[in-house]
């Protein structure tokens, strides 16, 4: 069976930046064991595989080398933009249904009509599942515990679709210092725990800077993470106690692949805190690819 794909790199409007993306279109005869052997084979953070589409709403599962995700960030701004250009879509918005929930994708155009990025909101309000020690946050990310500070937040897990570790960093520094150890992952942070370790520091400017580690899922470090990025928008306006939040998160820095990624929180009626994440989409290749 042949399927055809295009990769996109993510919250960037620079090709070779952001977070690199497959997205492969009419999967849906592919079964799961299928899927996660052609994201092995992309052997990207993440590969998004379309099921199939009815109008404005899309059915996709997301696949990391190691693992299926229920909601990740990049693969649905990505995806929504993909299809948006594949489908001749002049729509504002897309919905993206997967194993977390509907996901609305906002799109965003330049001035000749053309889809350049999307804005998704997390399928979940944020749900803390449990604390995460600091000495444990710390033995992952290969940094004294003196690195990690609770200002904004104590290290925990939790998460907007999926849970991810969280640990708040002293400064950019220490941030550039941390180096995934995956022995203590094994130990601290297995992937049934969560998708991985996400650090963040302030900038002076009061933009953020973030890490995220995931070696337990093959993604030694990931250049933008979007389901974290809703995360630490929800963390950061529970801290702040205020009605919402908007700020910039930037990431992939240290790697070369530098990403920006805007993010904003909210609490709904209910008190629950919200999230979205957005950023730019550039496409970079297309093709096919036997699925068996």
């Amino acid at each position: 069976m042949r399927l055809e794909f295009e990769t996109a790199d993510v919250f960037t409007g620079q090709r070779f930046g952001g977070n690199p993306l497959a997205v492969v279109f009419g999967a849906g005869a592919l079964d799961g064991a299928e899927m996660q052997r052609l994201a092995r084979e992309f052997n990207l953070s993440e590969t998004v595989f379309v099921l199939g589409v009815e109008g404005e709403a899309a059915r996709i599962r997301i696949f990391t080398p190691g693992s299926e995700l229920p909601f990740a960030g990049h693969p649905n701004v990505g995806a929504a933009v993909l299809l948006a250009r594949r489908l001749g879509f002049t729509g504002d918005g897309l919905l993206l249904d997967q194993a977390a929930g509907r996901v609305v994708a906002r799109l965003a155009r330049d001035d000749a009509g053309l889809v350049t990025g999307a804005e998704i909101e997390a399928p979940q309000a944020f749900a803390e599942a449990v604390p995460f020690p600091a000495e444990a946050a710390a033995a992952c990310a290969g940094l004294p515990v003196g690195a990690i500070v609770e200002r904004a937040h104590s290290p925990l897990i939790g998460g907007c679709g999926n849970r991810i570790a969280f640990a708040e960093i002293a400064d950019t520094a220490a941030l550039a210092a941390a180096s995934p150890d995956a022995a203590a992952f094994r130990s601290h942070l297995p992937v049934s725990a969560a998708t991985g370790l996400f650090l963040h520091a302030p900038l002076p400017d009061g933009r953020r800077r973030g890490r995220m580690f995931g070696p337990l899922e093959g993604i030694p470090e990931d250049p933008a993470t979007g389901s974290a990025a809703v995360g630490l928008a929800a963390l950061l306006l529970r801290a702040t106690g205020g009605e919402r939040i908007a700020l910039e998160l930037e990431q992939g820095v240290e790697m070369g692949r530098p990403s920006r990624l805007a993010i904003r929180a909210w609490r709904d009626a209910e008190g629950g805190l919200r999230a979205a994440v957005g950023g730019g989409v550039v496409a970079v290749s297309t093709g096919t690819v036997w699925a068996r």
